[in-house]
């Protein structure tokens, strides 16, 4: 087999009529070593070109589905951040496909003192040459103030539905499958975000405990679909669901990690990045050592234009190719460090998607922290990324589990916390609010448990996150009426709210706040248990939100005054219906408050409809509220999730305790 000189104007294996080209990039190489297999036979190429750090070559009559991996040569200094070792086969980061999961074997290791001398070949997983395909997508396109988003993994999704071919359940395919598409239509989700779906690791400190990383945040092959969810062609699979997706409006968004990879510390295996170029792609310290700000060994180097490039190109990949319409990102903070080490708005990562013409254009939710210095940046991101609100989750879950002093929190958290994302610009929409994600409780559980439950885990439960906010209430009563209270305050706040898949029927985790490693009942979600009644009354929030563009604006609401009415645009209201002093927000007992809201007074006349909205919030017990003046309508009230739209001129209300009520105000009518 020959190769000849390629070239290296793009990174990955590139097919064309006559052959693959191969290019990688690698500044501190000695020497690249293309390994091609056959029949289980291993045929090493060297490449022959370089042009500054991309080593390239090209291999006449090659075709698409060849199967390839990666020695590469160069100095053992890991004091200087050197960890070359080609006994080792490495996964091309570009690489569009792998022929089989990665699970930690004892042969990917990469030795201490000295390279570990094992040939890894017959336990690694093989890239696989594609063809490179830019379809045409028909994008919903929803605009940020109408998105509801529908939090999922992409197995555990439709693992147990009864309705799904049992040889669809847990794939690509059944994920898109007509069932889910039915639901997500009835609750009206505009977008599914999917946890982490590009190939991970199965690291050996869960593998040694016959567990699995089923969340995935252990990522080998950014550009190449996870081989567990598909069948032969993982790519079509993927982009056949991205299509049915699409033809019902819902777009697609992934989680995307680009903090780490799954090669972990010093003592983790050599998958990829490391054997390339470990100098380049990861942040190191004092003789070589890895900064840790992200708590899973390694943080990859975005201030380094090799590693930079790799995540651009990865994420157009995922647009252009994939047809996947925007990106959350994992411990976000620690792609906005530059060169420095600080989390800083203008880091090369931040500055480059804001200038990128395909990336700027699609939605990016950032989760605004990591473990290292300054790490929590909650409001710091730029246009036109939005956040995960931490706040929102905690102050909801605080506020309606009864702490004293909280109804204040509440009230800022409601009006899209305007505290934090009120600056530079930014839209009320930069807020996005859930009281729950795949990191913690399930509504269920946090209405179920006091303490978490993880001991399935096998670490003594000492994982996951200890301050919960939750509660064990004593019946299915009173936890339903604090399940439809916080899904009402989630659909009706201010922002863009996130919905836990599961958490809209009453899925629970038996306790479990840290379910990564449950690839099992755990951690799927429990179809057959299903609550029909709250996935109809979630269905009713999500319709009124949609209905009322009032409770959906752009701009934030700073109780000003509207020219086009007189009017202020929010107005917060004890129960009296007087306005709150400083020392009514100070009292620790305040546990019912109301607000008012019309179109935000800085906006134009009209762009959030011409009806008010006046919003109860109730923790405490039950209680009489008075109500602003006018013709209303009840259009919702928790305690009687399926009760009529009331019209009513009454002067007060009576509220249920662990309640939330919603009325309607009609524009102002001209006598005739």
């Amino acid at each position: 087999m020959q190769i000849e000189i390629g070239c290296g104007d793009t990174l990955g294996a590139t097919l064309s009529n006559d052959g693959v080209n191969f290019a990688l990039a690698s500044q501190h190489a000695e020497a690249v070593d293309l390994c091609l297999f056959t029949q289980g036979d291993e045929v090493r190429l060297r490449l022959p070109g370089r042009s500054g750090a991309i080593w390239h070559g090209f291999v006449p009559g090659l075709g698409a589905g060849a199967r390839y991996g990666y020695r590469v040569h160069g100095p053992w200094a890991p004091e200087s951040g050197h960890r070359f070792n080609p006994a080792k086969l490495l996964i091309d980061p570009y690489a569009r496909a792998l022929d089989q999961p990665v699970i930690w074997q004892a042969a990917m290791a990469q030795g201490k003192s000295k390279p570990e001398p094992h040939n890894s070949a017959s336990e690694m997983a093989k890239s696989v040459v594609c063809e490179t395909q830019l379809p045409e997508w028909n994008r919903p396109a929803h605009r940020w103030r109408d998105s509801i988003i529908y939090e999922a993994h992409p197995k555990g999704l439709s693992r147990l539905h009864p309705d799904i071919p049992e040889s669809l359940r847990g794939t690509w395919a059944g994920l898109a499958s007509d069932p889910i598409l039915a639901h997500l239509g009835r609750l009206g989700v505009t977008a599914i975000e999917l946890l982490p779906t590009c190939a991970f690791l199965d690291d050996k400190f869960l593998v040694e405990k016959d567990l699995r990383n089923y969340w995935g945040y252990q990522p080998v092959g950014f550009f190449a679909p996870e081989p567990r969810y598909g069948g032969p062609d993982p790519r079509a699979e993927f982009r056949d669901m991205v299509r049915r997706f699409h033809n019902v409006g819902i777009e697609v968004i992934l989680d995307v990690v680009f903090n780490h990879t799954g090669e972990g510390d010093a003592r983790g295996p050599m998958l990829s990045l490391r054997g390339i170029d470990n100098a380049s792609y990861y942040r190191l310290g004092d003789r070589g050592a890895y900064i840790n700000e992200t708590g899973t060994g390694n943080t990859l180097n975005l201030s380094n234009p090799l590693a930079l490039r790799l995540v651009m190109d990865c994420l157009r990949h995922w647009v252009l190719e994939m047809g996947v319409d925007g990106f959350r990102f994992d411990l976000a903070a620690t792609l906005a460090r530059g060169a420095s080490g600080a989390v800083e708005a203008n880091a090369p990562f931040l500055s480059a998607i804001a200038q990128d013409p395909v990336l700027r254009g699609v939605k990016l939710i950032a989760e605004p922290w990591d473990i290292g210095p300054g790490g929590y940046f909650l409001g710091g991101f730029p246009h036109p990324f939005t956040e995960w609100n931490d706040r929102f989750r905690d102050d909801t879950r605080r506020f309606w589990r009864g702490d004293n002093g909280m109804a204040g929190d509440l009230a800022r958290r409601v009006a899209g916390s305007a505290e934090v994302f009120d600056h530079d610009g930014r839209c009320a929409y930069a807020s996005v609010n859930f009281v729950s994600a795949h990191d913690g409780f399930t509504l269920q559980d946090l209405v179920s448990f006091n303490e978490k439950h993880n001991e399935a885990n096998g670490e003594g439960n000492r994982d996951g996150h200890n301050a919960n906010f939750s509660q064990a209430l004593p019946d299915r009563a009173s936890q339903d009426a604090r399940k439809r209270a916080l899904l009402a305050t989630l659909i009706l706040s201010q922002g863009v709210p996130m919905l836990l898949a599961g958490d809209e029927f009453g899925n629970s985790q038996g306790g479990n706040n840290n379910a990564y490693a449950q690839d099992n009942p755990i951690g799927w979600l429990d179809w057959p248990n299903a609550d029909e009644a709250l996935i109809e009354y979630t269905a009713r929030l999500i319709a009124l939100r949609n209905a009322y563009p009032v409770l959906r604006q752009r701009r934030f609401l700073h109780a000003l005054t509207r020219a086009q009415d007189g009017m202020r645009d929010l107005i917060w209201r004890l129960c009296s219906g007087g306005e709150p002093t400083p020392h009514d927000w100070g009292n620790p007992d305040l546990r019912c408050i109301g607000v008012e809201i019309r179109g935000a007074a800085e906006g134009s006349s009209g762009e959030a409809g011409d009806h008010a909205a006046y919003l109860i919030f109730n923790s405490g017990g039950a209680c009489e509220a008075q109500l602003p003046a006018g013709a209303l309508e009840r259009v919702l009230d928790s305690a009687d999730p399926n009760g009529a739209i009331l019209p009513t001129r009454d002067t007060s209300t009576c509220l249920a305790a662990q309640s939330l009520q919603v009325f309607i105000q009609s524009p102002r009518q001209e006598p005739t």
